[in-house]
């Protein structure tokens, strides 16, 4: 039997500024159930995006599209397709109406490597590098267009307390084509991280 886990972050961990919960789900567990096993891992990198007046969160405007999501209720993974080749999951944050949410970029994999593998990853990927960025980190969780919209609180999708996180470092956000320059992207230190 696996070993216990914390209970998921509850809601009211998410209703805050999302640069705060950005920060603050470094080291926290990202777990999914699949078929009654456990697959996941620790956050070890995130990025915060903002509503309207961020230029490269999907919010930047108003709450149309796939960004209508990120103006509802917090604690729900946003999850959308990207570059038509792979999934990217973000929670949403703040009080609802105000459209925000945190890029789960990077996790540490610490359950359910064979499932993660069995997801065709080349053989010669070192298993830290299995969640590294968020197009892997989906695709070794499972995770896909389905996931959207679900509660992070419960279910087969959570986000759990882990150890305090070390040292929070910060930089420009990744691969943006609109942005204003905001150090919005936090990380710890591990081998797991998507951009040294």
């Amino acid at each position: 039997m696996a070993e216990p886990i914390p209970r998921p972050l509850p809601r009211s961990f998410y209703e805050r500024d999302v640069c705060e919960v950005a920060q603050d789900l470094l080291g926290c567990l990202l777990v999914h159930r699949v078929g009654g096993r456990r697959v996941g891992g620790r956050i070890v990198e995130t990025e915060a995006y903002g509503g309207p007046g961020d230029p490269g969160s999907h919010a930047d405007r108003a709450p149309t599209g796939r960004a209508r999501i990120m103006f509802g209720r917090p604690a729900i993974a946003y999850v959308y397709f990207t570059y038509g080749m792979h999934y990217c999951m973000n929670a949403v944050t703040g009080p609802e109406g105000v459209g925000s949410g945190v890029l789960l970029r990077a996790a540490e994999p610490m359950w359910g490597i064979e499932e993660m593998r069995a997801r065709g990853f080349p053989p010669r990927l070192p298993d830290h590098m299995l969640m590294s960025g968020p197009g892997r980190l989906c695709r070794a969780l499972g995770v896909g267009r389905e996931h959207n919209g679900v509660e992070l609180t419960r279910g087969p999708l959570t986000i759990r307390a882990g150890g305090a996180a070390e040292q929070v470092r910060s930089g420009p956000r990744v691969g943006l084509t609109r942005d204003d320059g905001r150090r919005w992207r936090y990380w710890i230190a591990s081998p797991s991280v998507s951009r040294r």
